[in-house]
């Protein structure tokens, strides 16, 4: 029966611009699930067929560009300190290291902070405030989102093909799996910082 209604859903028309949503979504508020729907539709398109698995990663990249490209415009043309939020101590730590990163490689920052949901919206936040150039920006920003999506997508891809018992069972794995390599990340970025200040560097 779940996987009735699990193939339906991903073979609905709004399956894709849904997907959209969420992911641009996800650029502004990281309690949006944009990294876990993504992971599911690549499951669901191996387990069921629906959506096509270029699909996923086409709406995925172009609605994670988006939402890198509004941030990045929304620090630019207000700042980074404008609105409460932005001067919580977490963002401010945030928008700080952003700051310094960015100073010494761009490039690898920005796709650095594409799987990193707090750091993500601080790089594209300083870039904009900071003047960035646009063009470089959003090169080295749709060229990440094309790899996070690709990244995803093969998660969920990858665990329907391997592990047996139909689109539910491929769902829950592979979102269970994006969630912790998520929470392996967060973990060991978290240890780094420590040391850095251990050093008594930044």
């Amino acid at each position: 029966m779940l996987d009735d209604v699990l193939v339906q859903i991903a073979g609905s028309p709004w399956a894709l611009p849904l997907l959209f949503l969420l992911v641009a979504a996800d650029a502004f508020l990281v309690v949006v699930p944009g990294e876990a729907a993504v992971t599911a539709l690549g499951a669901l398109a191996v387990s069921g067929g629906r959506p096509p698995i270029v699909g996923v990663i086409a709406v995925a990249a172009a609605a994670a560009f988006a939402g890198d490209a509004a941030i990045y415009a929304l620090g630019r043309f207000a700042g980074v300190d404008r609105w409460r939020w932005m001067r919580t101590a977490r963002v401010r730590a945030a928008l700080d290291w952003a700051n310094r990163r960015l100073e010494r490689s761009m490039a690898s920052i920005v796709f650095t902070a594409r799987f990193i949901p707090f750091a993500r919206l601080a790089v594209d936040l300083t870039a904009g405030a900071t003047r960035v150039p646009a063009a470089r920006f959003l090169t080295v920003a749709g060229i990440a989102a094309t790899g996070w999506a690709a990244y995803q997508t093969f998660i969920g891809a990858a665990v329907a093909f391997l592990v047996p018992g139909g689109p539910v069972v491929a769902v829950v794995v592979s979102v269970a799996l994006a969630l912790a390599l998520g929470a392996a990340v967060d973990l060991v970025l978290a240890a780094r910082r420590r040391a850095r200040r251990g050093d008594g560097t930044a």
